[in-house]
């Protein structure tokens, strides 16, 4: 059994974790609040953005329209890979790293599969066993619509000129605090709404033209779905790290009382101890 210096020592040990946990549980709760208000307010307009976009692309396929809705032999992939810079997050990264290797290994088997990562984390363990064309850390520090349509570009770019065949994203849609749902979406080429047997398509009736619209629709279209999923991880992040530091606050003080039950036991046995002993002299004194 340990003496009771040592259980002390481990009793402030622990008491200075539960602090620091209690503490980042209270700042993730608060950055968690604004990052939510953030995307709940986004995703109504970039989901009826996506909508028109893709009930768009059938139009834009059959006229050649635009090089960013042709549909590719698949040889060559590029997944972006949504994670953190920061660990303390529960199974937040690991989660996105061990998707995008069952997507490697299952549905790209066979292609040449290389990754745009966001956030160090992805990007320290992706570049062990797979080709990471460039990695995005930056983008975190200041999370803004112009610093991710620069990425957007880059991959419209990189698209257009036939260096992928086709590219994915892959993030942590948030759900709640305590639910983050990995998904991975098609990013390029324009996915086409499909249509219901029976169901007419709808005559578009374009002002100013066609082109026009295609021309601008496009890229903003993309450049807010990639907007969209960033803000998504990012309020993940901050529900799965509140969570896990939820948890840990909770072992933690677990572990405090039962070292404390420990200490008292130890603390009684010693007095108990000492007390026999000066019974024991006292009786041997008087005999």
């Amino acid at each position: 059994m340990a003496n009771l210096k040592e259980i002390r020592n481990r009793i402030t040990s622990v008491s200075s974790t539960m602090q620091i946990t209690s503490a980042m549980k209270m700042v993730s709760a608060a950055k968690l609040k604004k990052a939510q208000d953030a995307i709940t307010a986004m995703r109504p307009y970039s989901d009826k953005l996506t909508e028109l976009l893709q009930n768009l692309s059938a139009t834009i396929d059959s006229d050649g329209g635009s090089k960013l809705a042709e549909d590719r032999e698949v040889k060559k992939v590029l997944i972006v890979a949504i994670s953190s810079n920061r660990g303390l997050a529960g199974a937040f990264n690991s989660n996105i790293v061990k998707a995008a290797k069952h997507l490697t290994e299952n549905k790209y088997a066979g292609k040449d599969v290389s990754f745009l990562t966001l956030g160090k984390k992805a990007n320290d363990i992706l570049r062990k066993t797979h080709t990471v064309l460039a990695n995005n850390n930056e983008i975190f520090d200041e999370l803004t619509f112009e610093n991710v349509s620069t990425i957007a570009e880059d991959l419209m770019h990189r698209f257009e000129e036939g260096q992928y065949d086709r590219i994915d994203i892959m993030y942590n849609k948030f759900k709640n605090a305590a639910t983050q749902i990995v998904t991975t979406e098609q990013y390029l080429p324009i996915v086409a709404t499909a249509q219901e047997e029976n169901v007419s398509t709808v005559d578009y009736v374009f002002e100013p033209s066609k082109e026009d619209i295609v021309e601008g629709l496009i890229p903003k279209a993309l450049k807010t779905q990639l907007f969209k999923g960033i803000r998504d991880s990012v309020a993940s992040e901050h529900g799965a790290r509140m969570t896990a530091m939820h948890k840990a606050t909770d072992n933690a003080t677990e572990l405090r009382d039962a070292l404390k039950l420990q200490y008292n036991k130890a603390r009684q046995a010693a007095i108990t101890n000492e007390i026999l002993e000066i019974v024991g002299g006292a009786e041997a004194l008087n005999n």
